[in-house]
């Protein structure tokens, strides 16, 4: 009998320190940051700007009334099952496959864990060019967008190979 292969659970890892990352920074800024002010980093590009959403990327919800907070918590901890469920069949040699998953897993966890003890996620990382000011983030968001776009280009250029694996 063949031994099987490790899974890519111990990738795990990089979600943990995703997420300790994401929540000392968050608890810097709550000690440490005034609301609402921006306080520059770089000049002309890069301040530290205290806010909060209570939607998702972009704000999208953020109006709605209170009810997406479950929504969210409830899409997050979704994804994070499935993703785990995947890391799990997943040999731990495939860092193209597990990283991108380990990194949208911490992220999640960490806003789910923003909206669950504040009722909204803490943004602070606030990115402009001249008059044009893009939507502050924060660590777990910045995972999750790596995440996303990991599996993005690796589903999009492995394909090929995969259809190949699956005739042979």
């Amino acid at each position: 009998m063949q031994n099987p292969k490790p899974n890519a659970l111990s990738w795990l890892a990089v979600s943990a320190l995703v997420l300790l990352l994401d929540q000392l920074s968050k608890l810097w800024v709550l000690t440490s940051l005034p609301e609402y002010t921006a306080i520059p980093v770089i000049e002309g590009v890069w301040n530290w700007y205290r806010t909060y959403n209570t939607g998702a990327a972009f704000s999208f919800l953020a109006d709605a009334g209170g009810w997406q907070k479950y929504f969210f918590v409830v899409l997050a901890a979704a994804i994070t099952g499935l993703l785990g469920w995947w890391l799990a069949r997943t040999p731990r040699s495939d860092w193209k496959t597990a990283l991108p998953y380990a990194l949208v897993i911490g992220g999640a966890i960490g806003n789910v864990i923003d909206r669950l003890i504040h009722g909204h996620v803490v943004d602070f990382i606030q990115w402009h060019w001249r008059d044009h000011y893009w939507p502050a983030f924060n660590i777990a968001d910045s995972a999750i967008v790596v995440g996303a776009i990991g599996i993005a280009l690796y589903g999009l250029f492995s394909g090929s190979k995969t259809s190949a694996r699956g005739q042979g």
